[in-house]
């Protein structure tokens, strides 16, 4: 297919509010050794996009200077070597930034193809929450059938995905919300217990719905004063999964007591940085264990919002507004 030599990418003017999310002309990128090139259909919006806006979370080494984690398109070129895709074939894939942009590179392992019945918009919503409840939960949560999940945060991105992929491998799950509507959509969604946390304690609530013993794997997003109450919520044996810190990394006090008493791990992981090899060994867990699930429509990623791609400003005002439920998009093409 012919391409053009250049391309419309959204950058960061420099750091700040959503107005620095400006359109500009690039070069088109060209995929290295192994990787492919992605027409862009569609991208996702993350809050690690708005860390990144804020100067808070600059990209990795040999990272695109430009925002985006998370696409879905076709493939445009391949690298030398690549041949797990052809030009043309339908993928969605995790990307190490760039992604607010008509062209994206990544490695071939790194991209799966579009599950059967998605639309773009709908794959674009997939790979980075996906990607980092599957490594969360389940790789370092080790959440197993028949115990219990909660997650704070419900009816974000990662909350809505770790609803349906809790639920899919056998699992109880409690959530947290800010707000009886985001509690009654997480309820919709397939959470056993959605927990109002601006009138109720979900300690004790937590510790009610499960008979006492508490949650056996706890994914949060929040910290700060969280932790504390997270040790005081999770079960014998608990596992705490830590990914952001919207509520800071720091803590004045901190009893560790119910770590000893309970044998807790409280662990954590940013996905990001990781390299190609790691990434590679989540992508090929999904699609053997995960995949079969969205081609048959057992779950499907809830989309709150659309944007075109020159509105990407807006887009991050929906996100910061924090009365998002699901995933936010950009339309590319």
């Amino acid at each position: 297919m012919s391409l053009p030599a250049t391309m419309t990418a959204i950058a960061i003017r420099s750091p700040g509010g959503p107005e620095v999310l400006q359109p500009e002309s690039r070069p088109l990128p060209h995929p290295a050794s192994g990787e492919i090139l992605i027409e862009v259909h569609a991208a996702g919006v993350n809050r690690p996009d708005v860390s990144q806006r804020l100067g808070h979370y600059p990209p990795p080494p040999g990272a695109s200077d430009l925002p985006g984690l998370e696409v879905a398109g076709r493939v445009a070129a391949l690298g030398e070597g690549a041949s797990r895709y052809k030009v043309g074939d339908p993928v969605c894939a995790l990307v190490h930034g760039g992604g607010y942009a008509e062209y994206v590179t990544v490695h071939e392992s790194i991209a799966l193809p579009i599950p059967a019945g998605f639309s773009d918009i709908e794959a674009a919503a997939v790979p980075e929450t996906f990607f980092t409840v599957w490594t969360n939960v389940f790789e370092r949560g080790g959440l197993q059938p028949g115990e219990t999940l909660l997650v704070h945060g419900g009816s974000s991105g990662i909350g809505t995905t770790a609803i349906m992929l809790g639920k899919a491998f056998g699992a109880k799950v409690i959530v947290t919300a800010g707000s009886a509507d985001k509690c009654a959509a997480c309820v919709r969604l397939g959470a056993d217990v959605a927990i109002d946390y601006s009138t109720e304690d979900f300690v004790a609530r937590t510790k009610a719905e499960t008979g006492g013993r508490g949650a056996n794997v706890i994914l949060d997003m929040v910290a700060g004063s969280y932790v504390q109450r997270n040790y005081d919520a999770a079960a014998v044996d608990g596992r705490i999964v830590q990914i952001a810190t919207l509520q800071g990394y720091r803590i004045k006090e901190l009893d560790i007591r119910p770590i000893f008493a309970k044998r807790l791990t409280h662990t954590g992981s940013t996905l990001r940085p990781r390299t190609v090899e790691q990434k590679a060994s989540i992508a090929a867990a999904l699609q053997e264990k995960v995949w079969p699930l969205l081609a048959k429509g057992q779950m499907k990623p809830l989309i709150d919002s659309t944007f075109p791609l020159a509105d990407a400003a807006k887009a991050h005002v929906r996100m910061e507004s924090s009365a998002h439920i699901g995933k936010i998009v950009l339309i590319v093409k």
